[in-house]
């Protein structure tokens, strides 16, 4: 397994809606170890989620994991949201998005339909912070980030301090 370089705002890759993942590729090696560098890339970072659209791989699949002793991977390939129902307020942050955290509104609960790790079709109700990060995750397979849910003025002062922090790391 390898780490993977993870995409930052405001690259301009991380707006690029993915496309369907063909169910032939699944059966691949090389996909299930792109699943298994994801997860590691992940974990490592550390984070909860991970979409292929920020490893820049623009394919509809994520990674999910909100235990905190990763016992729970989860993939989607190809998700699509069923049903909604509530709606929460959640500070969210992002690996593409590094230290910077905001109050994102978001559906309460979501029942996802996906297809997993080896192609078996399979629906899941999520609430919580899972709800939140599958939303998260599938804004991303659509090119859209948490950032876009602030005000165009506080996404400029976000898009400015991740432009100096990277300057000043150089």
């Amino acid at each position: 397994m390898s780490m993977l370089p993870i995409l930052e705002f405001p690259d301009p890759r991380l707006r690029t809606k993915a496309a369907d993942v063909d169910p032939a590729e699944l059966a691949t090696p090389a996909f299930q170890t792109l699943l298994d560098d994801m997860f590691e890339t992940m974990y490592e970072a550390p984070g909860i989620g991970l979409a292929a659209s920020q490893v820049d791989v623009h394919k509809r699949f994520m990674v999910i994991d909100v235990t905190e002793d990763k016992s729970r991977p989860l993939v989607f390939i190809n998700p699509r949201i069923s049903a909604r129902a509530g709606e929460q307020v959640y500070q969210e942050g992002c690996l593409s998005v590094p230290g910077i955290y905001a109050d994102v509104t978001r559906s309460d609960t979501v029942t996802v339909e996906a297809l997993d790790r080896h192609g078996q079709a399979f629906s899941l109700d999520a609430d919580g912070v899972l709800a939140v990060c599958v939303q998260h995750e599938m804004d991303h397979l659509d090119g859209k980030l948490f950032v876009d849910y602030l005000s165009p003025l506080k996404r400029e002062m976000v898009r400015k301090k991740l432009l100096k922090a990277k300057r000043s790391a150089a």
